[in-house]
């Protein structure tokens, strides 16, 4: 299961009224890459799509396909804005390893 934090779904509240999405829901993946081999990619969503696990926290459902949940559950995704980083950040239990911008893990 993979959860959002009060801040991120607030986040993605404000981006979809920013950018007149009706649909407040994403649909969170991994795709190979980085430097660490995993990146994580979020996108506004429409509708499931089959086979997808959707989770709803705070008012975001959150579309996940099922070989990204592999990779993803258990992950809790936070919003985060310090001085020197302001963006998703992603607590994956499954990563053994991630890349020093936070970006892209490895399993």
């Amino acid at each position: 299961m993979i959860t959002l934090t009060e801040a991120a779904a607030a986040k993605i509240k404000a981006m979809a009224d920013e950018h007149k999405v009706e649909q407040q829901a994403v649909r969170v993946m991994v795709v190979g890459g980085g430097c660490s081999g995993l990146t994580y990619d979020m996108d506004f969503e429409n509708e499931e799509r089959e086979g997808d696990v959707v989770v709803e926290n705070d008012g975001v459902k959150v579309y996940v396909d099922p070989m990204s949940l592999a990779y993803l559950d258990g992950t809790k995704i936070d919003y985060v804005e310090t001085f020197s980083f302001s963006g998703f950040h992603f607590d994956n239990p499954n990563a053994q390893k991630s890349c020093g911008c936070g970006s892209s893990f490895t399993v």
